[in-house]
């Protein structure tokens, strides 16, 4: 057995050096920083490498071949999600754990925030404020050691980030905004669940075209064993840490959502078709179930059946003109119909561009809707392989009549300006049924996840990767190993909507 306790303890060395050939600088400058609490800070000081971070892991006994967790916590924070395999870890088993093994204080993560959100001109802006505590010797410093600097003078400990937040008012309200809500985790709130899964900022800047992943985080409340001592959690920060995330999360990052109005929600549902296009069955369940949950989020709602091509374009034109849409937070657009790539059928079996559509409310042609989110979701059954039996057993492929086109991705139909979303419910080139149809599930799955994870404080992005999941898990069932497209979108902030007073409506 001594002979296979050295095969592991080999073979797991050799996994650790491989993931430290994967850190660059500012990983391992990262990592030090987030083992700040964990590592003496002399030993700290002299780590050149992952491996010498390791190394005081191990020395400390927070990582042995038995027990990396914390390693994978690390890289996780950090980003690092492609290394966890090496240790065995996926990006979702880390988060799963975290409430419980989390290691990294919220204070040390609030701070790790900041910094990565600290441009190079906040930053040189943050030296001359703080020019008089800095070493005389013109060091450029980043914004991590700047952190560090101010923690070993004392200016900065996790109960006094006052310094930090006079800076951050001089520099930036977002950053500042980050401090606060750590503060305000601090201040004693009734007793609550300790954790709460919140998404990290995956913000797009304008004009990005972002096809989307769901990154998560768990904020941990376990107390942190600083130096092998178990320090005394403060009962009143514990119970308030999903309170600070929540918080965060809503405004640092997030859309405007407080206005007195939210919004209007159009629903085009074509069900009838003039010509060779079968009657889409199931449609108005699915159209009604839309109107219910947007009703429920606090949206107005207007439902329009069976358009045709030039009704639609015309009905467009109206709603970008309206002076309503001022007061309003948002403009959420649903189609339902029959469609080819990138685009959807009228009544009359004449198409129109996905592209088209949304390009009436671009900040140009829609000024009062500039700098608001604007969702569109489509369901957009593949028209001309719709009669097909009803049901067909998992492995029945019925061949590709689309193929010849060129199928246009999500992110092809997107006007190329920020606050855009459009999530789709087509698989190219696959059979929709009438009774098993794609298109139907992805409308199901959208309302009840709406009605899921809208009260648990999840984003719109976070919301439909789930939906994806969901769907992609369906249409697997049938044998046909597609993915559901991703939405695109080029969102500068999260969209959170806020929670409704009342119960979800099924």
């Amino acid at each position: 057995s001594s002979n296979m306790d050295v095969d592991v303890g080999l073979k797991f060395r050799q996994q650790l050096l491989l993931i430290d050939e994967n850190l660059v600088a500012e990983d391992v400058a990262a990592l030090k920083f987030l083992c700040t609490d964990l590592l003496p800070f002399r030993k700290l000081e002299s780590v050149k490498s992952g491996v010498d971070i390791f190394q005081l892991l191990m020395a400390e006994e927070y990582l042995n071949e038995e027990d990396t967790f914390l390693l994978a916590e690390l890289l996780y924070r950090i980003k690092c999600h492609s290394l966890l395999k090496k240790l065995g870890y996926t990006k979702e088993k880390v988060q799963e754990c975290l409430h419980e093994k989390g290691r990294v204080s919220p204070y040390r993560q609030m701070l790790y925030e900041l910094s990565e959100n600290i441009t190079n001109e906040m930053l040189k802006d943050i030296t001359f404020l703080l020019q008089n505590c800095l070493p005389k010797r013109r060091v450029t410093l980043s914004a991590l050691e700047l952190l560090i600097l101010l923690e070993k003078q004392g200016l900065l400990t996790e109960n006094n980030v006052q310094m930090l937040e006079e800076v951050c008012m001089n520099v930036s309200p977002d950053l500042l905004e980050t401090v606060n809500c750590y503060k305000r985790a601090k201040v004693s709130l009734p007793q609550q669940e300790n954790t709460l899964p919140v998404k990290e900022s995956s913000l797009s800047h304008t004009g990005d075209i972002r096809v989307f992943t769901s990154p998560q985080v768990h904020l941990s409340t376990y107390c942190q064993l600083g130096n092998k001592k178990k320090k005394i959690c403060n009962e009143s920060f514990s119970s308030n840490i999903a309170a600070f995330f929540l918080s965060f999360l809503q405004k640092v990052t997030s859309y405007k959502m407080d206005g007195p109005h939210r919004g209007f929600c159009l629903v085009i549902n074509n069900v009838n078709f003039d010509r060779s296009l079968q009657e889409r069955k199931g449609s108005c369940k699915d159209a009604g179930e839309l109107e219910r949950v947007f009703t429920w989020l606090g949206l107005d709602v207007k439902t329009y059946t069976d358009l045709t091509s030039g009704e639609i374009k015309d009905l467009m034109r109206t709603w970008q003109r309206l002076p309503e849409h001022k007061d309003r937070d948002c403009f959420i657009c649903c189609i339902l119909s029959h469609g080819e790539s990138g685009a959807i059928y009228g009544k009359d079996e004449e198409l129109v561009s996905i592209r088209m559509i949304m390009s009436h409310f671009t900040a140009k042609q829609c000024p009062q809707l500039a700098e608001k989110p604007k969702l569109f979701f489509i369901q957009a059954c593949q028209g001309k392989e719709i009669q097909c039996p009803v049901y067909v057993e998992a492995d029945a492929r019925i061949p590709d009549l689309s193929s010849m086109q060129q199928s246009v991705s999500p992110s092809e139909s997107i006007p190329e300006e920020a606050d855009f979303l459009l999530g789709m419910a087509t698989i190219d080139g696959y059979v929709s049924f009438r009774h098993i149809q794609q298109g139907a599930w992805y409308i199901q799955a959208l309302c009840s996840k709406l009605q899921l994870l809208v009260p648990r404080g999840e984003d719109i992005l976070s919301i439909l990767t789930e939906v994806n999941e969901d769907v992609g898990r369906r249409v697997d069932r049938l044998g046909t190993k597609k993915q559901m497209p991703q939405p695109a979108y080029t969102l500068r902030r999260k969209f959170v909507f806020p929670i409704p007073r009342d119960p979800p409506p099924s």
